[in-house]
């Protein structure tokens, strides 16, 4: 392995998250992996969304390549911080095995992931 790889074969550098706004929602594009090494890039974006006006937060993770407990805690902090507001949060996402890693740490009904941004803003 060379420097700078990580064992999933990715680079340190996460491609950066796209964010853009649809209705009264604001959709949050992670992208690449999303883990230990990754998760900073994340974090200043996420917390300025989750405080921000939008209604609905919408959490797009079908972009993602890996995803781990690091991204949990990033989900888990962002709800909070959405919710403490009086705001929602959503998550997008269809990956199998993030959603294994939702379902195995019992967050899987607590998130109620949409397979697509359209499912996710139709939400109640």
């Amino acid at each position: 392995m060379r420097q700078g790889e990580q064992r999933h074969g990715g680079t340190d550098a996460a491609p950066p998250p796209v964010v853009y706004e649809t209705g009264d929602c604001v959709v949050v594009e992670l992208r690449g992996d999303v883990d230990i090494v990754t998760l900073q890039s994340s974090v200043a974006l996420l917390e300025t969304v989750a405080s921000g006006p939008a209604a609905t937060v919408v959490i797009d993770l079908t972009r993602t390549t890996f995803f781990d407990c690091s991204g949990l805690t990033l989900l888990l902090r962002t709800r909070r911080r959405v919710e403490a507001r009086g705001g929602r949060l959503r998550l997008v996402c269809d990956q199998p095995l993030t959603l294994r890693l939702l379902e195995v740490t019992g967050l899987l009904p607590l998130f109620a992931p949409a397979p697509t941004v359209e499912a996710a803003t139709r939400q109640n």
